[in-house]
C-alpha cells in the first residue's frame, strides 16, 4: 500500500498544537484557581450554545475576544479552567445562556466549524476545548445512579452527586475515519444522502461497546461500502465535539473493491485514481471535505497535497 509522507499536507487543525498547558493538576486546587483567576494577565471568554465571539484584528488575523477576569460577566455563568499558555497567561471559559452584546461592529458569534478554520492553533485549542466541556455539561445535569442534580467540580471537568457521591466526567464516544485504498492505489470515498450534492468523503463510525477501533474500522467499511479490509494503519487523531467525538483516523487497505453501499448512511461510494479525482474537484463535479476535518487530511495525505477543499 503506497502512501504519500505525512509532510506533504498540513497539520491536522484542533490537535492541540497550540501550546496550551490544561494544568489539570491545579483543577481541585480552589486557592489556585481563585489566585489565577483574579491574575490581572487571565484571560477569559463566553461559550454559549458552541458559539463564542471572534473578531478580526488590524493585521487581518482573526481571534477570539477575550476579556480580563474583572471585566468578565459572571451572572448565571459556570466557569470552567482550560489552562495555561507558554507566557504563564490563564484562560477560563464562561458557560451562559447568551453570548453578550458587544458595543463594536468587529466582532461576531461563530461556532467551532466556522471560527476553526480562521483562529489561530491557540486559540482553536482553547475554543475545542470550552465547547467539548459546554456540551458534556448541557447534556449531563443529573446523575446516572440516582437521578439527582449533580454540581460541577474540578473548574468544569467533573460533576458530583450530592445524594450517592458519585463522581462523572467528560463523555468522548471513539469514532473511527478511515481512507480506504485498494492494490491500484485507489481511494474509496462516499457521500451521504443528506449532504450537498457531489459531497464525497472518507468513510466513519462510531466504536462499539466491546470493539476494538481495528474492528470498527472493519466492520464500518463492510457495513457502509460492502468492501472487505485486510490491513488496518492507524494515522492521527481530532477530537471533534459535536457533541463529543474523538476521530480516530485510519488507512485500510481493500482485498474486496467492488462497492455495495448499504443505501442508508451511504448513497454512493467511488473510486477514484488521483487523477480523477483532481479532475473531479476541478470540474465541481466533487466537493471535498472541508480543509478543517481529518477527512480532508487523510484524503490529501494519499493525493500528495492540499485538497480544493468545499466550505462547510
Amino acid at each position: 500500500m503506497r502512501t504519500t509522507p505525512d509532510d506533504a499536507v498540513q497539520p491536522i487543525p484542533l490537535t492541540g498544537t497550540g501550546g496550551i498547558d490544561r494544568c489539570a493538576g491545579h483543577r481541585l486546587d480552589e486557592a489556585w484557581l481563585g489566585a489565577a483567576w483574579s491574575h490581572p494577565s487571565t484571560r477569559v471568554f463566553v461559550v454559549s450554545g458552541g458559539q463564542a465571539l471572534i473578531e478580526e484584528t488590524g493585521d487581518g488575523r482573526t481571534e477570539l475576544v477575550t476579556m480580563p477576569s474583572f471585566d468578565a460577566p459572571l451572572t448565571e455563568a459556570h466557569r470552567y479552567f482550560l489552562g495555561a499558555d507558554a507566557d504563564g497567561v490563564r484562560y477560563f471559559a464562561l458557560q451562559k445562556d447568551a453570548l453578550p452584546g458587544r458595543m463594536d461592529d468587529a466582532a461576531r458569534p461563530a461556532g467551532l466549524r466556522e471560527a476553526a478554520a480562521l483562529l489561530s492553533e491557540r486559540d482553536n485549542e482553547l475554543l475545542v476545548h470550552a465547547v467539548a466541556l459546554e456540551n458534556w455539561q448541557r447534556l449531563h445535569r443529573f446523575c446516572s445512579r440516582c437521578g439527582e442534580r449533580t454540581v460541577i467540580a474540578a473548574a468544569g471537568h467533573i460533576r458530583r452527586c450530592p445524594a450517592c457521591g458519585a463522581e462523572h466526567y467528560p463523555r468522548t464516544d471513539p469514532a473511527v475515519i478511515m481512507l480506504v485504498v485498494d492494490e491500484e492505489d485507489r481511494a474509496l470515498l462516499g457521500r451521504q444522502m443528506h449532504w450537498p450534492k457531489g459531497r464525497f468523503s472518507t468513510l466513519a463510525g462510531f466504536v462499539e461497546p466491546g470493539e476494538s477501533i481495528e474492528q470498527a474500522v472493519i466492520r464500518e467499511v463492510a457495513e457502509e461500502a460492502g468492501i472487505v479490509v485486510d490491513e488496518v494503519e492507524y494515522i492521527a487523531s481530532q477530537p471533534w465535539p459535536f457533541p463529543s467525538s474523538l476521530m480516530l483516523g485510519f488507512v485500510a487497505h481493500a482485498a474486496w473493491s467492488e462497492p455495495r453501499v448499504d443505501g442508508e448512511e451511504i448513497e454512493e461510494a467511488r473510486w477514484f485514481s488521483r487523477e480523477d479525482l483532481r479532475a473531479a474537484m476541478e470540474s465541481g463535479e466533487v466537493l471535498a471535505p472541508s480543509g478543517v476535518s481529518i477527512a480532508a487530511r487523510l484524503v490529501a495525505r494519499w493525493y500528495g497535497k492540499p485538497l480544493l477543499s468545499a466550505p462547510w
